[in-house]
């Protein structure tokens, strides 16, 4: 039972924001893709498959993260005392974990067409070298918001079988907000990151972070609105976007306290509501 406790707390079970964080932009691109007017059942069996892959991956990058990041989390207060970094379960351990995990998440994706398969496989070296990326560059959140967007080209391939032009311009946005989310994410060590010496946009842009964020939360809605003008979709889809910019410039700017990681942790959550607000409005712009 000890152990099982353990497994939850490695693979942060217990801490949904994660998954759902990799499941909103598949959600989106299959959305996007969907017909409506057909059938819904491929369309809500796919959400449950995309979900279910969300959970078990971002359970298996969980575990390869803190085994690479075992020796910086001990140093890190938050950090310290994650399985892996406290001593409580082994690296060959989390080794198994992490293989056993992949191997269902490859028993979901077979249920896909094969470029859907392909395309996914590809996007593996990314998902599990991203945790090195702050030891060499100030941009991990780049390479955060290149892995975790790549639903929005899956979500689309699963259904149209092919890649255009539509996805791939919401997927470049989308890695905007990944930025920004991850910038404010990572407030909350910046400080003993810089000590330990690890690199990220949150140390980068610290005296300059609400100019940086409205940067990259500016672009992300420009695409939405792009997305919105080139399927033209009905005007509800423009109404909701207002409750987007509020989301993102006032719950998530104007209202963050970095020198509080409990204001970076809540402004970071928050992005969940984010994607859920993007995910109804690509539906209901289509009614």
């Amino acid at each position: 039972m000890e152990q099982f406790k353990l497994f939850i707390e490695l693979i942060r079970l217990k801490k949904p924001i994660g998954y759902m964080l990799l499941f909103w932009p598949c959600a989106w691109g299959l959305t996007l893709a969907y017909d409506f007017s057909g059938a819904l059942i491929i369309y809500f069996f796919y959400l449950i498959l995309f979900l279910a892959g969300s959970i078990l991956m971002r359970s298996a990058g969980c575990i390869v993260n803190d085994i690479i990041d075992r020796k910086y989390d001990k140093k890190v207060f938050r950090t310290k005392n994650r399985p892996i970094a406290s001593d409580k379960v082994s690296v060959k351990v989390g080794l198994v974990y992490s293989v056993l995990l992949c191997l269902l998440a490859l028993i979901v994706l077979v249920q896909f067409n094969n470029l859907t398969i392909i395309l996914a496989l590809g996007s593996m070296p990314l998902a599990f070298t991203y945790p090195l990326m702050k030891r060499y560059t100030y941009w991990p959140q780049l390479f955060l918001g290149i892995t975790f967007n790549y639903g929005i080209i899956l979500g689309w391939t699963s259904i149209e079988d092919e890649l255009s032009f539509l996805p791939i311009l919401f997927y470049l946005g989308a890695i905007f907000w990944t930025i920004g989310f991850d910038t404010i994410y990572g407030f909350q060590d910046f400080k003993d990151d810089e000590i330990i010496g690890l690199k990220s946009t949150s140390i980068k842009f610290k005296e300059n972070y609400k100019l940086f964020l409205t940067l990259c939360y500016t672009i992300f809605l420009i695409v939405i609105i792009l997305i919105g003008l080139i399927s033209k979709y009905s005007l509800i889809y423009f109404i909701i976007i207002t409750m987007i910019f509020i989301q993102l410039f006032y719950f998530q700017i104007f209202k963050l306290n970095i020198k509080n990681p409990n204001s970076c942790l809540k402004v970071f959550k928050s992005n969940n509501v984010l994607g859920f607000l993007v995910f109804l409005n690509l539906i209901l712009g289509k009614l």
